[in-house]
């Protein structure tokens, strides 16, 4: 495209390869548009631009709810403008492309697929049409195979010329006829594939091949997320037709991130270049529940042109609020080399507001508090709210560097913004679609922000010395943030139902109940979670003392007490004064009886007094604090078990000591009969330790299978000879690291006994154990 002026003349020119690249020149024209919408202007200026990779758009591809025809047509349109060339159908909630695929779509279906197929067409957007037949379909049956094919060519005869058998989600132990086994073998996945690449290659040479316009096949395969080379792959590779197009989600349903590496073995896997359906930003699983994923396209790594056919991205069930993350992954098709997740996601905010910069900066606002971007597992590959996360830090820093009111001052300023922005962005600019879609998210969003205005104010009420201003400041933001975690997404817009949104959670949520108790606690009281267990038994714990919000504090004092048995020496402290953001450091000892050194969570007790500008106030706090022989625990240097898993998985003993929280120690399952609790670990220091406790972390990938309920320790010096147990109960039910403290031992090694697993299953698993030894 060339846009000049030569004398009084003006000229635009737009070439393109074909219709689709002079289709994209205009889009490109259309960007460079500036001045107002009565007097257009545009730069002189010289573009040659092409896409990337041959494939890029969508695979309306999600469970739940489906997008209504209006979504569907509106979607289209965006798929052309944002230069995306593909839209996959497959809508799981569509009966006639899985349960009923065989049943030809009544007229009125058959109506709305053809206004589809001609949006896409007017938008150069090869429209997919994609058949799951996998859950019923007889392989070697004629009539099954005669049955897709006239599915596919009632789908031709209105204008659809790319055609795709996803055979994903299905099972390959089991066939859906006995002619199946006769055909192909008894089920597996060497047989699977047999009879998969019959019917792939059957209908590309004798039905793709022979249609006109119709583009190469393609298909999703049951091992479609992972990097193991199987007799599935293996048979894929030898004899599927080498003109069918392979689609494959990453190294996991939801990937954390795809490489250039990963997309070259995968490559290698299948014999081609693979095609990319990229489950994000769908939100039909449970880790998504109350969530609009509005994080950029993002982790997908430049270079991936070489190795992939393309990339389609599985939507949200809100269609229009789909556009912010669609809108990177067409950017990053289309020149993943230069492409930028930060600057595009600004880009596609200012798509969405029609380039107003004022509802832009809202978008941005908002779209920050909707950052999560969950996996299957425990850990999401995006984080929530990293803008407010960035100054809800620095507020902290401000204020621990004795600067409260400048703090509380700047964080105000992006509260305020929260507040506002469901106004601007619901003020007219924004595309409506993504409005409807937002706006249970948008009405909680101006609560929270609402409620976080309040809590900032009542900090400064309380650095004035306003305690009862404060105090009911405090009140009407626990007010409004009980209003807005019941802010509800409405039934039938997502597969997870009714539930709350989520906005910000674990940031902005965190934020407010801490700033909350900060009103209660203005001058704050801390003790370390652990001190050193000294030989003599006496623990030395340091004492904070700062004064945070209390304006000017005089007469400060601390009175530190402890469960019966322990003692406190001395018991109280006097501070004395402490201005706004000073802090005083103290240490007291804890003693106990007993002549042998014992490791013991202890309950300490904390009491502040002080007088500041609203006259005498105290404040109490209780913290857990570990007394341990050990402030870093050991990890063992070997381990043996009663059992470890071997066969469908590999979860050996040495999981548990490898110090990766991401891996476990699992007894074995797989094989019959299952061996049941108890099942021990014995870890090995490698030499004789003064040892007083173990700490067992259970496994962190959200399954509690094998977590530990009663429990017992040994210690051994010889690893043969056990004793008695030094310490035994029952755990919490919960994934959090649990500490097992007792009296000092000289020992080498150490038994942790799952004498039960807290669903009364057979099984064990650890995370990691290791030992407080010095």
């Amino acid at each position: 495209m060339r846009s000049t002026r030569a004398g009084a003349g003006k000229t635009v020119a737009i070439g393109g390869v074909d219709g689709a690249g002079q289709f994209y020149g205009v889009q490109t024209l259309r960007q460079l548009f500036g001045g107002s919408t009565s007097a257009p202007t545009i730069a002189s200026v010289s573009v040659s631009d092409f896409p990337s990779m041959p494939l890029r758009g969508t695979i309306e591809g999600f469970y739940g709810p489906p997008w209504s025809h209006q979504a569907r047509l509106d979607h289209l349109d965006f798929l052309g403008q944002v230069k995306a060339n593909t839209y996959v159908y497959t809508p799981k909630a569509d009966p006639y492309l899985r349960d009923k695929w065989r049943t030809p779509y009544p007229a009125d279906k058959l109506s709305d697929l053809k206004s589809l197929v001609s949006e896409a067409t007017d938008n150069h957007v090869h429209f997919t049409y994609a058949v799951s037949p996998g859950l019923s379909i007889c392989y070697s049956s004629t009539s099954d195979r005669n049955a897709l094919e006239a599915k596919f060519q009632s789908m031709y005869d209105l204008g659809v010329r790319s055609f795709s058998i996803p055979l994903d989600d299905i099972s390959y132990t089991k066939w859906n006829c006995a002619a199946d086994q006769t055909t192909y073998g008894a089920p597996g996945r060497e047989s699977a594939a047999k009879a998969q690449v019959s019917l792939l290659n059957d209908i590309q040479r004798n039905w793709i091949d022979k249609h006109a316009g119709a583009q190469p096949l393609q298909m999703v395969p049951t091992e479609y997320g992972d990097l193991t080379d199987t007799a599935y792959k293996q048979t894929m590779r030898a004899t599927l037709d080498p003109d069918v197009v392979v689609m494959w989600t990453g190294t996991d349903v939801v990937p954390p991130s795809v490489t250039n590496a990963q997309a070259d073995a995968v490559s290698k896997l299948f014999g081609r270049k693979v095609f990319l359906w990229d489950n994000y930003p769908v939100n039909d699983f449970g880790n998504t529940r109350g969530r609009l994923l509005l994080a950029p396209y993002d982790k997908r790594e430049a270079g991936l042109s070489n190795h992939l056919t393309g990339i389609v991205a599985n939507p949200m069930n809100e269609a229009y609020a789909s556009d912010v993350a669609v809108f990177g992954t067409a950017d990053f098709s289309w020149n993943d080399k230069a492409y930028d997740a930060t600057t595009d996601w600004k880009q596609a905010m200012s798509y969405l507001a029609g380039g107003d910069p004022t509802a832009t900066a809202a978008l941005q606002v908002f779209g920050d508090l909707e950052h999560m971007a969950p996996t299957f597992g425990a850990t999401p590959w995006q984080p929530q709210a990293p803008a407010l996360a960035e100054r809800v830090k620095a507020f902290w820093t401000a204020l621990d560097g004795g600067h409260p009111a400048d703090a509380i001052a700047a964080l105000r300023t992006y509260a305020v913004q929260i507040q506002d922005a469901p106004v601007t962005i619901r003020g007219g600019a924004v595309s409506a679609g993504f409005v409807n879609d937002a706006d249970p998210w948008l009405t909680a969003t101006g609560l929270w922000g609402q409620a976080m205005v309040a809590q900032l104010d009542a900090l400064s009420a309380r650095l004035d010395g306003d305690v009862s201003k404060a105090n009911t400041l405090t009140a009407q933001s626990k007010s409004l943030q009980k209003q807005a975690a019941a802010v509800m997404v409405p039934e039938g817009r997502n597969n997870w139902g009714s539930v709350p949104v989520k906005v910000g959670d674990g940031v902005l949520d965190t934020f407010l109940t801490a700033a909350g108790d900060l009103v209660d606690h203005p001058v704050t009281v801390q003790v370390p979670a652990k001190a050193l267990l000294a030989t003599d038994g006496t623990t030395k714990v340091p004492v904070e003392v700062t004064n945070r919000v209390a304006g000017d504090a005089t007469g400060v004092k601390v009175t530190v007490s402890a469960p019966s048995g322990v003692t406190v020496t001395p018991a109280t402290v006097d501070i004395g004064s402490l201005a706004a953001g000073q802090t005083a450091k103290e240490t007291v000892t804890l003693g106990a009886t007993g002549s042998t050194p014992t490791a013991r969570e202890v309950s300490l007790t904390t009491k502040v007094d002080w007088t500041g500008s609203g006259g005498v106030e105290s404040a109490t706090t209780t913290d857990d604090l570990q007394s341990s022989c050990a402030l870093t625990p050991t990890r063992p240097v070997a381990a043996t078990a009663d059992s470890e898993e071997s066969g469908a998985e590999q979860d050996p003993v040495t999981n548990a000591i490898d110090g990766d929280p991401a891996t476990f120690w699992h007894t074995d399952w797989s094989v019959a009969p299952v061996p049941s609790t108890p099942h021990w670990i014995a870890t090995d220091l490698g030499a004789s330790r003064s040892v007083c406790g173990v700490r067992y972390l259970p496994r962190q990938d959200g399954n509690p299978n094998g977590r530990i309920g009663k429990y017992e320790v040994y210690t051994s010096t010889d690893g043969k000879s056990w004793g008695d147990p030094v310490a035994s109960g029952t755990f919490a039910n919960t994934a959090s690291e649990k500490w097992i403290p007792f009296s000092e031992k000289a020992a080498r090694y150490v038994k942790l006994v799952a004498v039960t697993e807290v669903s009364g299953n057979p099984w064990t698993s650890a995370a990691e154990v290791s030992v407080d030894a010095r």
